[in-house]
C-alpha cells in the first residue's frame, strides 16, 4: 500500500503525485548510506541550517527583548511589550531552565515542520532529502535561521501565517494529529506576540473575502478552523493573564508604540506646539526635550516619556488622549506618514537587526536570575562581541536582495501559476503578498519601521518563489502545470 499522503486525492493526477516517503536516490548515493540512515541524517542537516546561528554561537542568539520574557515567566507578571505565555514556552520547553537549547530547537522542528507540511500539500516533494535541502536553501539565502535560534517570538510570525494557510486551504488534506498540532502552534503564535494577533485578523479577513472570490476557482476554503483559532486566541489571551496575574487582558503596551512613531513622525510636537498649554498634559512642560526618533522616545533615560511614569504604566493615560487628540486634527497629516511608514517597512529587510549589540539588559536578568547558565553564555561569541557588523554586512548581500526579488515577484507569479491552472499555488502568493504588507503596516505605521519587522517573516516570499521552481521542474519545460481540482 502506498505511504504517499497523496496518492489519492483527485488535486493531483497520478501520474503527477510525487513520491514524498523515498529519499532522493541520488542524495542516498552521494551519502553511500542506506535509505533508513539518509532519512535521520537529512533531518538533522535540515535542523542543523535552521539552527546554524546558534551553533555557531555556542548558545542561543539572544535580543534586548529576551530578558523581559524570561522575566514575565519568573515574576509571573504582565510587562508591557513581553508576552507572559512566550515566556512560559521558554520556560516548559527549556525544562525549568534548564536548557535554553531546548527553545530554539522546538522553533527549529515547528519550521521545518510546517515547510514539510506545505510542500506536501501542493504536490511538492517533500521528503527528507527535499526538505533538507529547502531548510539549508532558506538558511542560506534569507535570514530565517536568525529567527528560529533565537531566543524570540519572531519566528512565530510567519509561522502563525503558513498556520492559518494550512488550516484554511488544505483542513481535509491532514490528518488529525496534523491538525491538532497547527491548532496548538496557531494558539502559541497568537498568544506570543500582539502582532501575531493583528496580523491575524487581517489575514480572517482575507480568507473571508477569498472565500467569496474564489468561488469559481477550484480550491476549497474552510472558513471554521482558522476563525475558530483566533477568536479562541482572542478570548485565551485575557483568560489566562487573569488566571495567571490576577489581571485580566492582552499584553500590555501597544499604545505605547504608536505613540512613539507619532512623535518620530513630528506629530505630536506639532500639536503640543499648536495647543499648550492643556490642563492635565504633562508633556507641554517637557515638549523641548522630545527625542526625534521612537526608539530615543522609548528606550533611553533621558527621554520624557520616563517622567511621565515609563513603561511602570504611569504615562499611559496621557499617551492615549494625546495620540486620539493629535490624530483627530492633524487626520491628513496622520495618513501621509502612515503610507509612507508602512511602505519604508515593506522593504527594509535586512538580517541582523541589532545583533550586534550588547543587549545589557538581557544580559544581566540572565546571569542574575539564571546563574547555571553563565559559563556557556558568556562564553558564546554574542557575547564576546564576535556578532558583528560587517557579518551581518557580508550576508545581506545575498539575503536582501533576494528578499525583495522575492516580494517583487509574488504577484508576477500569481498570473504565472493561474496561467497553468495552479490556483492553489496563485492563491498562497496573495496570501503571502497580503501578509508582508499587513505585517509592514501592523509594524510599520502602529510602531516603527525596523529591519527586524519584516525581516523576521520575509523568508515566506523566497519559499513561494522556490515552490515555483520546483512545480515548474516536476515537468518539462513548455508543459502544463498539473491544474488544481475542486
Amino acid at each position: 500500500m502506498s505511504t504517499n499522503p497523496l496518492a489519492n486525492d483527485p488535486m493531483f493526477p497520478s501520474n503527477t503525485v510525487p513520491d514524498l516517503s523515498s529519499p532522493a536516490p541520488a542524495i542516498s548515493r552521494l551519502a553511500g548510506a542506506s535509505p533508513a540512515l539518509v532519512r535521520p541524517l537529512c533531518l538533522l542537516a535540515g535542523l542543523a541550517a535552521l539552527l546554524a546561528p546558534a551553533l555557531w554561537n555556542g548558545f542561543a542568539v539572544i535580543f534586548y527583548d529576551t530578558g523581559g520574557y524570561v522575566q514575565a515567566a519568573l515574576e509571573m507578571r504582565l510587562i508591557p511589550g513581553r508576552s507572559l505565555v512566550y515566556g512560559l514556552f521558554l520556560q516548559a520547553a527549556s525544562l525549568n531552565w534548564w536548557s535554553l537549547w531546548g527553545p530554539v530547537l522546538a522553533q527549529a522542528l515547528a519550521t521545518l515542520w510546517l515547510v514539510y507540511l506545505l510542500l506536501r500539500c501542493h504536490g511538492l516533494p517533500a521528503g527528507p532529502p527535499a526538505l533538507a535541502l529547502w531548510a539549508i536553501g532558506l538558511a542560506g539565502l534569507t535570514g530565517i535561521s536568525w529567527y528560529s535560534a533565537q531566543l524570540m517570538p519572531d519566528i512565530l510570525v510567519p509561522l502563525v501565517v503558513l498556520t492559518l494557510w494550512l488550516l484554511a486551504l488544505h483542513w481535509p488534506r491532514l490528518r488529525r494529529p496534523e491538525q491538532a498540532g497547527l491548532i496548538g502552534l496557531a494558539l502559541l503564535g497568537l498568544l506570543s506576540h500582539m502582532s501575531c494577533l493583528a496580523l491575524a485578523l487581517g489575514l480572517l479577513a482575507v480568507i473571508l473575502v477569498a472565500r467569496v472570490a474564489t468561488r469559481r476557482w477550484p480550491i476549497t476554503i474552510a472558513v471554521v478552523p482558522p476563525v475558530a483559532v483566533v477568536l479562541a486566541a482572542l478570548l485565551l489571551m485575557p483568560l489566562a493573564h487573569l488566571t495567571l496575574t490576577g489581571t485580566a487582558g492582552y499584553t500590555p503596551g501597544g499604545p505605547t508604540f504608536l505613540f512613539g512613531r507619532l512623535v518620530q513622525d513630528g506629530i505630536v510636537q506639532r500639536w503640543l506646539a499648536e495647543h499648550c498649554p492643556v490642563p492635565g498634559i504633562q508633556l507641554c512642560d517637557l515638549q523641548h526635550r522630545l527625542p526625534a526618533t521612537a526608539d530615543e522616545f522609548l528606550w533611553t533615560g533621558q527621554s520624557p516619556f520616563q517622567d511621565l511614569g515609563g513603561w511602570q504604566g504611569g504615562a499611559e493615560p496621557e499617551l492615549k488622549r494625546l495620540t486620539v487628540a493629535a490624530v483627530t486634527a492633524y487626520p491628513g497629516m496622520t495618513l501621509w506618514t502612515t503610507g509612507r511608514s508602512t511602505a519604508q517597512q515593506l522593504v527594509k529587510v535586512a538580517t541582523g537587526d541589532a545583533l550586534d549589540e550588547g543587549h545589557f539588559d538581557s544580559r544581566g536578568y540572565l546571569l542574575a536570575h539564571l546563574p547555571h547558565l553563565a559559563p556557556s553564555f558568556m562564553a558564546a561569541r554574542q557575547q564576546q562581541e564576535a556578532v558583528s557588523r560587517d557579518l551581518f554586512a557580508t550576508l545581506n548581500l545575498v539575503h536582501v536582495p533576494v528578499a525583495l526579488a522575492s516580494v517583487a515577484g509574488l504577484l508576477p507569479l500569481t498570473l504565472w501559476f493561474l496561467r497553468h491552472r495552479r490556483h492553489d499555488l496563485a492563491a498562497l502568493a496573495v496570501f503571502v503578498f497580503l501578509a508582508l504588507a499587513g505585517n509592514a503596516f501592523i509594524c510599520g505605521a502602529l510602531s516603527n519601521p525596523h529591519d527586524r519587522y519584516q525581516s523576521r517573516l520575509v523568508w515566506l516570499a523566497p519559499l513561494v518563489a522556490g515552490m515555483a521552481v520546483a512545480a515548474w521542474r516536476q515537468h518539462r519545460p513548455g508543459s502544463r502545470l498539473p491544474a488544481t481540482a475542486a
